[in-house]
């Protein structure tokens, strides 16, 4: 049996390499992962392999040639020593192949620790079976065992290091234990090795020849240099990879900014392909649509449209495609619970640079646009009717004036035949129904004055209780409730009595097929800071309740816009409760209104009290305090047949009248009659000059003549400082001798 030395110096050198290829495989290794695409994995799982494999067998080799024995010359076998190298390297790749694509299961790991491990062993057996000298080699089993388990515990710590994330430092620190635990393996199978010489040997100590030392350091520095060529090209390579990452992750932000300021864009816009699925849409989109951004990736617009207007935008989305690469115009979408959107919808269809083709576009929400153009349409048109109705209201007036004055004479010219009495009565009688007509018409014009009184609001209920059930229909019964006292409001009597009749009609259509309406009416006093739209005071408030559908929270709160309603087509324009609205709170009242889904409503119009006081009374007006006066009176109309029938009433009165044609007219007799004249009475509407610029005239330069307007309807300036008496038309004698009256007695009634 022989016992061999080992150069120090290669011995250090064999562990140094150890380390350098533990190092280098680490390093490479983590590549395998990091790597983008499979050959350029694959690269590095070979480059790994060589590193690891070549270097162990480098270490084996040197550490081989660093063991001599005297006397005793050692080659080797070629093919043995190409296999053992061949064989480390393609354990070694194994390995790393397996735990790679295992994701660091634990199974795979120990599996593929004990295959490289063995094959290590294998390795470093095999090429010392390829050495040849004279003697037999046998092996110590139990130290041939140790070194297996080394070689396996270190494989596993190899491939279990190789894939983790580890630091400089630490990856120095695991390179120097891998190293020494590969050296270790080959050590302890060099310790199971017993030689046994086949002739006599020499035992005196021999060095290593030169020949082996050059061999070894040859090998040495083939390693070194192979192992820093494979880390530099690591090194290179994380640093691209650092640098690629970056670059992507810029991408990445600058990609996550843009979708972000694209989502949050405070417009509904949407992104498609080609075939019209949305690939991208705005929060705004999301909350037009009121869907979630799931449901619409990846689905058509025309999805989230009525049938009609998605036939019409698929049409206009093809001819985008193959013609003008636009498309744009108004289309409706549906919303949330169904309701109907009206939007301009427009896209354009873009080609990257990238290459393939997108369509850009968006929604703008034009519901609130073309509700308010179909208002003011609404509005315009009830304005021409309005105007229409008051311009043949005024006319009529002028008619019935001429009519009922006429009447008014004849009936005291017919003698004392009964049945001309009726006849004249009955005719005089349609006339007053005539010009309640009137005044409805205008009142419905708004281009009714309002002449605030003292009005009975029980009485009037009640004088209008036959019109008001004609206009329910026979299945709808009306309740009233009054206290003893009468209850009297200041307020314009036309008005309110049209003011009731629309609360009455709203109460029926809120009943359906038939109820009962209840009408109350009382007296309330509103303390300071108990109302805060009314004034404190004492208020006249007409109810009017039905036990109808009642209205909810958000419908209550739009009952007063004008053109709101919640009926039907054709059936209401929405100006009902907007004009009661209108003329409680010009008449310095309020309209509450009062309602919950199931328990029906109750609108109360809160109206000023009227203290009580002696209704004006023409006869008394004009009777034992005023003596009847024969005045000298300018009658300006530009009406002839008006003029004429007002004429002959103040000639009945026992007046002197004088006709004038026109406001110039009546100036010129002003200023050329050697009479004075006592009153002027005018009408108002008259072309070339109105009868109020005839009286701001008339009052300046004659300041002393009473002046009476006489009008149809309220075309009094509101500028005017003049505060003049007014005699609605159609007028009775009995009205105009009331009306001279108020301003002789005025008149007389001033000092000096």
């Amino acid at each position: 049996m022989l016992s061999g030395t080992y150069d120090t110096t290669l011995v250090t050198l064999s562990i140094l390499i150890a380390i350098a290829a533990s190092y280098a495989a680490l390093d490479l290794a983590g590549r395998i992962k990091a790597a983008t695409g499979r050959v350029a994995s694959a690269n590095w799982l070979v480059t790994a392999a060589l590193a690891m494999g070549g270097g162990i067998w480098s270490m084996h080799f040197v550490a081989m040639l660093a063991y001599s024995m005297p006397g005793m010359d050692v080659s080797y076998d070629v093919s043995l020593t190409v296999l053992s190298l061949v064989l480390a390297v393609v354990v070694t790749g194994i390995g790393f192949f397996v735990v790679s694509r295992s994701d660091g299961g634990l199974l795979a790991l120990v599996s593929s620790g004990v295959l490289m491990g063995v094959g290590i062993a294998g390795m470093h057996y095999t090429g010392m079976a390829g050495m040849r000298m004279p003697a037999t080699l046998t092996y110590d089993p139990l130290w041939v065992a140790i070194s297996v388990f080394i070689a396996i515990a270190a494989a596993i710590a190899a491939l279990w290091l190789a894939f983790e994330r580890t630091g400089h430092t630490q990856k120095i620190l695991a390179a120097v234990f891998m190293g020494a635990a590969v050296s270790g393996m080959h050590y302890s199978g060099m310790r199971a090795a017993i030689y046994t010489a086949n002739n006599a040997t020499d035992h005196t100590h021999g060095p290593t020849s030169f020949d082996q030392f050059s061999l070894a350091l040859g090998v040495a520095v083939t390693t070194f240099f192979i192992l820093g060529l494979a880390l530099i090209a690591s090194i290179f390579d994380r640093r691209f990879a650092i640098l690629a990452e970056g670059e992507s992750e810029a991408l990445r932000q600058s990609e996550e900014r843009f979708r972000s300021l694209y989502r949050k864009t405070p417009m509904p816009l949407f992104s498609m392909t080609e075939t019209g699925k949305m690939t991208e849409v705005s929060d705004d989109c999301l909350n037009l649509l009121g869907v979630e951004r799931a449901a619409m990736i990846g689905q058509p617009l025309d999805k989230f449209m009525p049938e009609d207007a998605a036939a019409h935008w698929r049409e206009g989305f093809r001819a985008m495609l193959v013609k003008d690469g636009f498309v744009e115009g108004e289309f409706q979408v549906l919303g949330t619970n169904g309701r109907t959107i009206d939007v301009y919808a427009s896209a354009r269809l873009e080609v990257p640079d990238g290459g393939g083709v997108a369509v850009l576009g968006g929604l703008v929400d034009v519901t609130k646009r073309k509700n308010a153009e179909a208002a003011l349409r609404q509005a315009q048109k009830m304005e021409a009717v309005g105007q229409l109705t008051g311009g043949i209201a005024h006319d009529f007036n002028n008619l019935l004036a001429v009519i009922t004055g006429n009447l008014e004479l004849l009936k005291k010219r017919v003698g004392d035949d009964p049945k001309l009495h009726r006849l004249v009565e009955t005719a005089f009688e349609a006339g007053r129904r005539g010009a309640s007509l009137t005044q409805r018409m205008l009142s419905f014009a708004r281009q009714q004055h309002l002449s605030p009184a003292s009005v009975d609001v029980g009485g009037l209920v009640t004088d209008m209780n036959d019109l008001l059930q004609r206009s329910l229909g026979p299945l709808f019964r009306i309740e009233t409730s009054f206290p003893d006292q009468p209850v009297l409001a200041h307020a314009d009597a036309h008005q309110l009595e049209m003011a009731l009749l629309n609360l009455v009609v709203n109460a029926r259509d809120a009943l359906g097929e038939s109820g009962t309406i209840e009408i109350d009416a009382s007296l309330r006093t509103i303390a300071n800071g108990d109302r805060r739209p009314l004034e404190p005071g004492d208020y006249a408030v007409l109810s009017v309740i039905d036990f109808g559908a009642g209205m909810d929270k958000v419908t209550l709160a739009r009952a007063h816009e004008p053109f709101f309603t919640t009926k039907g087509v054709a059936k209401g324009t929405g100006l009902g409760l907007s004009m009661v609205h209108g003329f409680a709170q010009q008449s310095g009242g309020w309209l509450d209104i009062q309602s919950s889904p199931g328990s029906g409503t109750t609108v109360e119009i809160w109206l000023p009290a009227a203290e009580v006081s002696r209704p004006f009374s023409a006869r008394t007006a004009h009777g034992e305090d005023h003596p009847n006066q024969k005045l000298r009176v300018l009658c300006v109309d530009d009406d002839a047949l008006v003029l004429m029938s007002t004429v002959e009433l103040l000639e009945e009165l026992g007046h002197r009248p004088v006709s004038a044609h026109s406001a110039q007219a009546a100036l010129s007799m002003l200023e050329n009659e050697p009479e004075p004249f006592d009153l002027l009475l005018t009408d108002q509407a008259m072309p070339g000059m109105s009868g109020l610029q005839l009286a701001e005239i008339v009052r300046a330069s004659h300041p002393t003549i009473p002046i009476v307007v006489a009008t149809g309807y309220s075309e009094l300036s509101e500028h005017s400082k003049l505060k003049l008496p007014i005699l609605r038309k159609p007028f009775t004698q009995t009205d105009l001798e009331g009306a001279i009256s108020q301003v002789t007695a005025a008149r007389a009634s001033l000092p000096g």
